[in-house]
C-alpha cells in the first residue's frame, strides 16, 4: 500500500516538472521574441532620427549659404567691395546670378524682388514681370514688399508701353492694406490720366490725393495741378 502511494506521488512530481520546464521555455521564446521586436523599434526608430538629423543639417546649411549668397547679391547690386571696375551691364548680372542660387537654396520674398529690380536694371522687363508675377502670387502676405512689386510692375508696364496695365498695378498699391506708397500711386494715376487726356479722373485722383495724404512730398505738385483746374473752371 505505501508503494503503490509512492509511485502515484513519483509520477505527478515528473509530470509538474515537465510543464514547468515547458512554462519556462515558452516564457524564453516569448522573452527573446520581445528582445528582437524592441531591437527592431529601436534601430527603425534610431534610422529615423537619422533621417530627420540629416534634414535638418541640410536645411541648416542650405539656409547658411542661402544667406551667404544673398548678401553677396547685395554686393554686387550697389557695387559694394569691388575689387576692379565692372560694367553697369556686368554688375547687375553677377547680382542676378548670386540671388538666384539663393533663391534656389531658400526660397525668399526680399531675394526674389531683388530678382526682380536685377531683370528691371538689366532691361530685360519681361523676365521682371515675370518674377513679380510670380511675387505677388506668392507672397500675398509680404505687406510691406507688396506695394514695391506692384509700383516696379507699373513703371515696367509704363516701359512697355501700357499705361492701361500701369493703372491697374497702381490701383493694386491702393487697394493694399495700409499707406505704403498709396500717394505714389495716386500721383501717377493722375500722370498717366493727365496725358491720356482724361482731366477729369486725373483731377479725381488729385483731390483723393490731398485729402487723405495731406503731407505727402507731392502735397504742391497736387495743390499746383488742383489750383490750375480752378482757374480754368472759373475762366470756363
Amino acid at each position: 500500500m505505501p508503494k503503490a502511494i509512492k509511485k502515484r506521488t513519483k509520477k505527478k512530481t515528473l509530470g509538474t516538472e515537465t510543464e514547468i520546464k515547458d512554462r519556462f521555455s515558452d516564457l524564453k521564446e516569448r522573452m527573446q521574441e520581445k528582445q528582437k521586436n524592441v531591437l527592431m523599434y529601436g534601430l527603425s526608430s534610431l534610422g529615423i532620427v537619422l533621417v530627420i538629423a540629416a534634414i535638418l543639417f541640410f536645411n541648416y546649411s542650405a539656409k547658411n549659404k542661402a544667406r551667404e549668397l544673398e548678401s553677396k547679391g547685395y554686393a554686387a547690386y550697389y557695387n559694394l567691395y569691388a575689387a576692379k571696375a565692372v560694367s553697369r551691364q556686368q554688375q547687375f548680372q553677377n547680382a542676378l546670378d548670386l540671388f538666384q542660387q539663393s533663391y534656389e537654396k531658400k526660397k525668399s520674398p526680399r531675394v526674389l524682388l531683388y530678382i526682380a529690380n536685377a531683370y528691371y536694371e538689366l532691361g530685360k522687363y519681361d523676365d521682371a514681370l515675370k518674377s513679380l508675377e510670380e511675387f505677388t502670387g506668392r507672397y500675398k502676405n509680404a505687406k510691406d514688399l507688396l506695394p514695391l512689386a506692384y509700383q516696379k510692375m507699373a513703371y515696367i508696364q509704363i516701359k512697355k508701353g501700357s499705361p492701361d496695365e500701369a493703372l491697374k498695378h497702381f490701383s493694386a498699391i491702393q487697394n493694399l492694406s495700409g499707406g505704403y506708397f498709396k500717394d505714389l500711386a495716386l500721383i501717377e494715376s493722375a500722370r498717366i490720366l493727365e496725358t491720356q487726356g482724361k482731366k477729369e479722373e486725373a483731377a479725381a485722383k488729385y483731390k483723393e490725393l490731398s485729402e487723405k495724404f495731406p503731407e505727402s512730398p507731392f502735397a504742391a505738385e497736387v495743390k499746383s495741378k488742383l489750383g490750375e483746374g480752378r482757374e480754368k473752371q472759373g475762366q470756363n
